[in-house]
């Protein structure tokens, strides 16, 4: 499994379930959006899913939060 050198360097505790799970709802989310698929670190939740369509530009202070990357499946240029 691919982690993120953000994720290796030590700088957040690792949830492996719930990066996991982030993962593959961004997969899922992916597969049918034009938009790139994000997964963030959360206070919360340990690691989220968010589409890049969902707010444009990420802001700067969710920017920060990125670990890792799904690009979106659908392609809208032929």
């Amino acid at each position: 499994m691919h982690h993120s050198s953000t994720i290796a360097a030590g700088r957040f505790q690792i949830s492996e379930a719930a990066y996991v799970a982030a993962l593959d709802q961004a997969h899922a989310r992916a597969f049918h959006s034009y938009f790139t698929q994000y997964i963030l670190t959360d206070e919360e939740a340990g690691y989220i899913a968010v589409d890049e369509g969902d707010y444009g530009a990420l802001p700067h202070h969710l920017m920060d939060r990125v670990i890792d990357m799904v690009p979106g499946g659908l392609d809208d240029e032929f």
